[in-house]
């Protein structure tokens, strides 16, 4: 199990959306895509990876996919991710876009 989670969290897109989402919580595909600057069909497929490895869970509203932490993620894992200087800087950048996203 810890050996899904790290295999997961081993590429840096997929690194940068799980930071995101534990800093921000539950967040729309359309408004990811803009915040890391990538294609829905880029971010979409890193999202199924987390979600399939247990670390996001997601739920639909209408056709908008929401992605959110899932509940037995250690606070630990989260914390650490967020609080990383490296992954930080960049995640600091996402959020920036996040909050200026016109999303869906």
């Amino acid at each position: 199990m810890l050996a899904e989670l790290f295999k997961a969290l081993g590429e840096p897109v997929r690194l940068r959306l799980f930071a995101l989402l534990s800093n921000q919580g539950e967040i729309c595909v359309c408004h990811l895509t803009d915040a890391l600057e990538l294609p829905q069909s880029t971010v979409s497929r890193h999202l199924s990876v987390l979600r399939h490895s247990g670390l996001v869970t997601a739920r639909r509203d209408g056709k908008w996919m929401y992605y959110q932490p899932a509940d037995d993620v250690p606070g630990e894992l989260s914390a650490l991710l967020v609080g990383s200087q490296a992954a930080s800087i960049q995640v600091e950048q996402d959020i920036k876009r996040l909050k200026t996203s016109r999303g869906c």
